[in-house]
């Protein structure tokens, strides 16, 4: 590789970086306060999250702003990114109902489904990212006591 390649891949990188500073400045703390509260209602409360189809791009036009300005807004309020934040939501959720009875019937599928995940593999990658374990095993550690070998999707 030459030096000028080696110095364009290196400026380009450094754009990157500073794309990255200047695009969560553009959002001033009043403007991270009031669309971080409409992102909690719309996710938190009214549980977007979900939906498995329901996308920044969707969040962002329920609530009258640009899709940009909701990922500035979760990087700088939460964070992470909007994929991570839906998927964190997710996984807690699915943490919850591993360790209510009320859902003692449901397969570990039948929660991921019901948490918006739309496929076992993400569900178990964003499981154990979060909790450290799978699924199955978090069941067992903190269930109330059901036939936890049925349970297994």
């Amino acid at each position: 590789m030459s030096k000028q390649n080696k110095a364009d891949k290196k400026r380009v990188a450094t754009d990157k970086k500073s794309r990255k500073i200047s695009y969560r400045n553009w959002v001033t703390p009043e403007f991270v306060e009031e669309v971080s509260k409409q992102i909690v209602l719309k996710l938190m409360i009214e549980k977007k999250y979900r939906d498995p189809k329901y996308s920044a791009k969707q969040l962002a036009r329920e609530i009258g702003v640009n899709p940009r300005q909701i990922s500035a807004v979760v990087a700088v309020r939460f964070q992470q990114n909007y994929s991570k934040l839906v998927s964190d939501m997710r996984v807690r959720e699915a943490m919850y109902m591993f360790q209510d009875s009320h859902f003692d019937d449901m397969t570990i599928e039948d929660v991921a489904i019901n948490v918006g995940f739309t496929t076992r593999q993400s569900f178990y990658a964003d499981f154990n990212r979060l909790s450290g374990m799978t699924p199955r095993e978090y069941r067992i550690l903190h269930h109330s006591g059901a036939d936890d070998a049925n349970q297994e999707a």
